[in-house]
């Protein structure tokens, strides 16, 4: 089986790449590394089922030989990134969704969009359930990214209601692990960053907005049920993929100081330019995954933030990039 995975040499998108070769897939790997790394997949080149293409997917995608399965991860997915990269962030959730969904229906291929909690906004609706519309400000700041992705989720579901397209949407929630980004932006690798040097630990706001946080290894199980359960089960409704303990910002913060022994302050700092628009709140309801792919997080937050406080504890003493 040969599976194409675009914004492969992203954070979230190399663990799918090795959970895939790890199930014997061929993988097609595609990106044009704004804010991939090939240090995310460098342990894979000496692989001959991997193959890396350097390549931005708003343009045209050419693909030799069968392709059984398009999975579209390109993408900035930080707020600091996609105020990096606005235009970027608008034409890889337009242009680059219209590009890899023309490749599956060619290639007779299932299609995976990575959509994302940020189309529900900035929500009323408390936790958040798949039949939940969005509260989203199309022309603020984090407007280019939300917009992106609910746009794609409205291609994705036109291709499969006018050819047929095998299409299958994850509304992916906050998700972490090792390989993130230093400079990602982030709540934990800013968190873990601050605390690991000793500086002070800043958060925006009050600190009492909440998220759910969902362990690297879990999201891309879930991912993969999502992948591989029968299309007429599935509907074609999105899923959401996350964890339902939410907590509050402050004391994830709180958290991280324990766990990396840090003696780092908190220090409450207003929100920076760009960030007006922040979700108060932010939980998933996974009922539809539990039922639909029997799939639900196992990993348990303080076992998966020791993890990744060791990776970024390597990746410090190294130097960053």
């Amino acid at each position: 089986m040969t599976t194409m995975v675009t914004g492969g040499a992203g954070f979230l998108a190399s663990h799918l790449c090795d959970k895939l070769l790890e199930k014997g897939h061929q993988v097609i790997c595609v990106d044009s590394l704004i804010t991939g790394s090939m240090r995310n997949v460098s342990h894979l080149l000496g692989n001959e089922r991997f193959k890396f293409i350097k390549h931005d997917v708003t343009e045209y995608i050419y693909a030799a030989g069968p392709v059984d399965n398009v999975l579209h991860f390109a993408s900035p997915a930080s707020p600091a990134d996609y105020l990096r990269y606005p235009i970027e962030t608008l034409k890889v959730g337009s242009l680059g969704t219209h590009k890899t969904l023309g490749l599956a229906p060619h290639k007779a291929a299932k299609y995976l969009l990575a959509s994302s909690s940020e189309v529900y906004g900035d929500p009323p609706v408390h936790p958040q359930n798949e039949s939940y519309w969005g509260s989203v400000n199309p022309i603020g700041y984090r407007g280019v990214y939300d917009e992106a992705k609910r746009f794609a989720e409205a291609l994705a579901i036109a291709y499969r209601r006018a050819s047929g397209t095998d299409v299958r949407i994850a509304r992916i929630f906050n998700t972490y692990g090792a390989r993130m980004r230093l400079d990602d932006g982030r709540a934990i690798p800013n968190f873990m960053c601050q605390a690991i040097r000793g500086e002070d630990i800043t958060v925006f706001g009050s600190g009492e907005q909440t998220r759910s946080f969902t362990y690297i290894d879990d999201t891309v199980e879930g991912l993969i049920r999502l992948l591989e359960v029968d299309r007429e089960k599935l509907g074609e409704a999105p899923v959401n993929i996350g964890t339902p303990a939410e907590i509050k910002l402050i004391d994830i913060a709180r958290e991280i100081i324990q766990i990396t022994g840090s003696n780092s302050k908190i220090v409450k700092l207003p929100f920076p330019h760009g960030y007006e628009d922040d979700p108060k709140v932010r939980q998933p309801d996974i009922s539809r995954a539990r039922n639909v792919l029997g799939w639900e997080p196992k990993v348990d937050r303080i076992e998966g933030l020791k993890i990744t406080a060791e990776y970024f504890k390597q990746r410090l003493k190294e130097g960053g990039d």
